[in-house]
C-alpha cells in the first residue's frame, strides 16, 4: 500500500510539473536597450570651460539654499530657486585647485548628494570639488605617471588595547625593484581626521609623492599614516598622556610591523616624521623626543607650538640646543599658512630656534587653517628629505 502511495504522489508531481511547463508565461516587459546610450549630463557640481563651477540641489520645499563654499574666510553664497525645485548658482572663475563645499537649506548644513566625492574623517565633513589645472597638471593632481599602492593594515594595539589601523603607501619602485629597501615617512594627520585622511581626496599625499618621483624631485619612500587619536577627541590626540601612548604605538608597534613586512631602510637617515595640525604637533615633539629614530622632523599648522603658553624646554627639557639639534637633525621643518591663527605662534617659535642658534627652515604659505595649505607643505618637505 506504501509503495503504490509513493508511485501515485511522483506521478501526480509530475503531472502537475508539466502543466506548468504547458502554461503560457507572463508578459516580460524587462529591457536593457538603455544601458549603452550616452550618459546624461552632470547635475552637481559643473566644471565649466572657463573654470566657474555650477551647483545645483533639489529641495523644492526648502525657504532658503545657500552654497558654503571653501574651507577659510567663507562667505555664503545664496542660490536661486526655478520652477520645477532646483536651486542653482554658478560661482565665477576659480584657480585650478581642490574646493571643499556644503550647501545650507534653511539652516541645515547638508554635503552635495549628488557628488559622491566627499572629505571623511571621524564624521562626514563637506562635498570636494575639483578644478584641473589649466595647460598642464596641478602639483597635486592625478596625472599619468608611475603609481603605487594604498593598504590598509589592522592590528591589535597593546599600547591602546583595541584593534587599530594604519594606512601605508608604497611607491610604483617597489614593484618594479624587488630587491630594493625604501626610507620611511611617518605621516600623521590633524585633529577631527583619521589614518586615511592624508591619502583622500583633500590630503593627495600619495598623488603629490608620485609626481615629484616622477620629475626627480623627490626619492621614492614608503610612507605610513598612523590614526592620531586614542578615543576620537582631539583631547584624545593632543594631552601628554596620549601622546605618549601614540608615540609607544608607533615606536613599539607600528614601525616594527612596517619593517617587518615591507622592504624599508631602517637607520634613522631613512626615517622622517612630520604632520598637520594636531599631527604636526605630535610630529614635532615625538620626533625630536626620539632623535635616535629620526633625523627628519617637520610640523605644519600645529596648535601645540602655537599657543601663546607653549614651552618647548619644558616639554622638550635638554633637547632644544644647538649642539643636541645641529649635530643629529638633517632638517627641522616649521610651517604654517599666513592667514592662520596659529601663524603669530609659528612667528615666536621661528625667533626662539633662530635665538637658540637651532638651524632650522621656515616656510610660509598663502591660506588658512586648510588643506590647500598643507599639500604645498608637504609637497615642499618631500623634496628635502632623504637626499
Amino acid at each position: 500500500m506504501i509503495k503504490n502511495f509513493k508511485i501515485c504522489y511522483l506521478l501526480l508531481l509530475l503531472v502537475l510539473d508539466t502543466n506548468a511547463i504547458a502554461q503560457k508565461p507572463p508578459l516580460n516587459t524587462y529591457s536593457i536597450a538603455g544601458w549603452w546610450g550616452p550618459p546624461g549630463p552632470p547635475f552637481s557640481p559643473v566644471v565649466n570651460a572657463d573654470h566657474s563651477i555650477t551647483f545645483r540641489i533639489k529641495v523644492p520645499n526648502a525657504k532658503a539654499v545657500n552654497l558654503i563654499f571653501g574651507e577659510w574666510n567663507i562667505t555664503p553664497h545664496p542660490l536661486t530657486k526655478d520652477t520645477s525645485g532646483i536651486w542653482s548658482i554658478t560661482i565665477p572663475t576659480v584657480e585650478p585647485d581642490v574646493y571643499s563645499y556644503l550647501f545650507n537649506v534653511d539652516g541645515v548644513q547638508v554635503p552635495d548628494m549628488n557628488n559622491p566625492v566627499i572629505k571623511l574623517g571621524t564624521q562626514v565633513y563637506q562635498s570636494v570639488v575639483e578644478v584641473p589645472g589649466i595647460g598642464k597638471p596641478r602639483f597635486d593632481e592625478v596625472q599619468n605617471v608611475p603609481h603605487g599602492s594604498l593598504t590598509t593594515y589592522r592590528f591589535m594595539s597593546k599600547a591602546l588595547k583595541s584593534i587599530r589601523s594604519f594606512t601605508i603607501y608604497q611607491p610604483a619602485e617597489y614593484f618594479s625593484e624587488p630587491g630594493r629597501k625604501f626610507p620611511l615617512l611617518v605621516l600623521r594627520h590633524g585633529g577631527g581626521d583619521n589614518e586615511t585622511s592624508w591619502t583622500q581626496t583633500a590630503g593627495r599625499a600619495d598623488i603629490i609623492l608620485e609626481n615629484l618621483i616622477a620629475a626627480k624631485k623627490a626619492v621614492p619612500m614608503i610612507i605610513v599614516m598612523p590614526n592620531g587619536l586614542t578615543d576620537g577627541t582631539w583631547a584624545g590626540g593632543s594631552t601628554p598622556q596620549s601622546m605618549k601612548l601614540l608615540e609607544d604605538e608607533m615606536l613599539k608597534e607600528i614601525i616594527p610591523l612596517v619593517e617587518k613586512n615591507y622592504r624599508v631602510l631602517n637607520d634613522r637617515t631613512n626615517r622622517a616624521i612630520t604632520g598637520l595640525s594636531m599631527g604636526g604637533g605630535q610630529a614635532f615633539v615625538m620626533g625630536l623626543r626620539n632623535l635616535d629614530k629620526f633625523a627628519w622632523i617637520g610640523e605644519f599648522s600645529a596648535g601645540l607650538l602655537a599657543d601663546k603658553d607653549f614651552n618647548m624646554d619644558a616639554l622638550l627639557p635638554g633637547i632644544i640646543n644647538p649642539n643636541n639639534l645641529n649635530n643629529n637633525l638633517k632638517l627641522l621643518w616649521i610651517g604654517c599658512g599666513t592667514i592662520d591663527p596659529r601663524y603669530p605662534g609659528h612667528l615666536v617659535i621661528a625667533d626662539q630656534l633662530k635665538k637658540k642658534g637651532v638651524q632650522f627652515e621656515f616656510h610660509d604659505s598663502p591660506g588658512g587653517h586648510e588643506w590647500k595649505v598643507w599639500r604645498i607643505q608637504l609637497a615642499g618637505f618631500l623634496q628635502k628629505i632623504f637626499k
